[in-house]
């Protein structure tokens, strides 16, 4: 080997472990930051703010005028552009489907508009002050605890574009179920900035700052330890508490499990030439091929894209705008639940979901002009300040389960949710459901969630 072989190898070599050792460093756990428990965000001075502890049973009315305006929007002459010939959801909402969307608003779900409102109050509703922010939600305690249960307190996270309307089939399978040997006092918060919930008047409110908000929510209940379930930003949301919190927390399970980082990267990868070696037989198309998952997640994040850089310039355009507003929320109801929807006329809407429920999800955004506040959320969740936090090198130590759902928008595999979730006690696969689990699946996901509470009993002799 001639001397140029020799110094080109040895520079390879070099630089190979010098890019291990870096990825090494990068990826190595790192300790939880100290958040502020009272960051203030509401409007003007902290100085000027006294919290107010006092829990309100809240339930709001909205006032005839409000709904008979709605319907005077849904009454007007929609000249939309006809779909391309052939052509279902691939271009976005199909303005055929639109119009009949819009018809059945107008004629049929409005004019029970007050039966819609009883069923959206017919749980326990509260708010309540907490760092400058009126928090809505939805919460249930048992004046005698059923005989023969284990009682626990559980957190229930929604996302977007979905609210506390996700969890409604679920609450009484966890409230109420006689089959069951453990049922659960119930906290069902409206994100800041969703739905009841006041929006953050400052800038800087974050995933990991609303894991702050919601610890102090669950403390102030008197829940010092709960379970927490969630999906989309619950998951995140969820995450961050189980991760800044751990004491706090008597298991965190999902259903929707995200590895990020590199090396979560490189490890897909690998798996993908020897997938039997890390995913259960039968599984595979969970996860590959890489290339079509790949394709799938770019094709449905452009919302991301825009929602992340300029959140209120989209708001506007959404704001009392309300067809608007249902082909924007309504079209990730098709094809999160499942890409092939977007083949079909309808977008698949009414195969896993009622018209009935998704406008309930959308008389929530709607009514409390909640559209914009919401779409902050993934805005502040890509600033380098909440980066800088680096949540996904703390690793998380508190019981954990993963429950997947074959047609959600995207996959990780245990090997990689490992390195930062250390205690992955539960891993699932469902081959129904996709996104919005809860809202979908309600018993698959609540079957799932108990299997993992068994799990957490027996290990720590609960």
């Amino acid at each position: 080997m001639g001397f140029l072989c020799r110094a080109a190898l040895a520079i390879f070599v070099v630089f190979v472990a010098f890019s291990v050792y870096k990825l090494r460093e990068f990826s190595k756990p790192i300790e939880a930051p100290k958040l502020d428990l009272d960051e203030y965000w509401g409007p003007g001075n902290k100085a000027d703010y006294k919290e107010n502890t006092e829990v309100v049973g809240n339930r709001i009315f909205f006032p005839e005028e409000v709904i008979e305006n709605l319907k005077k929007d849904l009454n007007r002459t929609f000249e939309f552009q006809a779909p391309l010939e052939g052509i279902g959801f691939e271009y976005g909402f199909n303005t055929v489907y639109l119009q009949k969307v819009i018809k059945y608003w107008r004629d049929e779900y409005l004019p029970k508009w007050r039966a819609r409102e009883l069923f959206l109050w017919k749980w326990p509703h509260f708010t309540t002050d907490i760092q400058g922010l009126r928090i809505h939600y939805i919460h249930t305690r048992y004046d005698d605890p059923p005989k023969g249960k284990k009682v626990f307190p559980l957190l229930l996270l929604h996302g977007w574009p979905g609210s506390i309307r996700e969890f409604y089939d679920m609450i009484p399978l966890l409230v109420d179920n006689a089959d069951s040997k453990y049922a659960f006092e119930i906290v069902v918060p409206s994100l800041p900035g969703y739905g009841w919930s006041q929006g953050s008047a400052k800038p800087g409110l974050g995933p990991a700052k609303i894991a702050v908000i919601f610890r102090n929510l669950m403390f102030r209940l008197g829940y010092k330890k709960f379970f927490i379930q969630g999906g989309d930003w619950g998951s995140t949301i969820g995450s961050n508490i189980a991760t800044l919190f751990p004491d706090a927390v008597l298991g965190y399970h999902s259903n929707m499990c995200i590895a990020n980082g590199f090396s979560a990267m490189i490890k897909k990868t690998i798996a993908s030439y020897y997938p039997k070696s890390f995913i259960p037989e039968g599984y595979e198309d969970f996860f590959f091929p890489l290339s079509e998952k790949f394709k799938h997640v770019i094709e449905e994040s452009g919302y991301l894209h825009i929602q992340a850089t300029k959140p209120d310039t989209i708001g506007a355009a959404l704001t009392h705008n309300p067809v608007g507003l249902a082909a924007y929320i309504l079209e990730k109801f098709s094809t999160w639940t499942n890409k092939d929807y977007k083949k079909l006329s309808d977008g698949g809407l009414e195969k896993r979901f009622t018209l009935e429920a998704l406008l309930d999800n959308i008389m929530i955004y709607y009514l409390t002009n909640s559209i914009t506040t919401s779409q902050r959320l993934y805005a502040e969740n890509f600033t380098l300040r909440e980066l800088a936090l680096q949540l996904d090198r703390i690793q998380t130590n508190v019981p954990t389960g993963c429950a997947r759902f074959k047609y959600d928008l995207l996959h990780d595999l245990d090997w990689a949710l490992k390195d930062k979730y250390t205690n992955l006690i539960q891993s699932t696969y469902h081959k129904v459901g996709g996104h919005f689990a809860a809202f979908e699946v309600p018993e698959v996901l609540y079957k799932d969630f108990i299997e993992f509470v068994e799990k957490v009993v027996k290990l720590y002799n609960l």
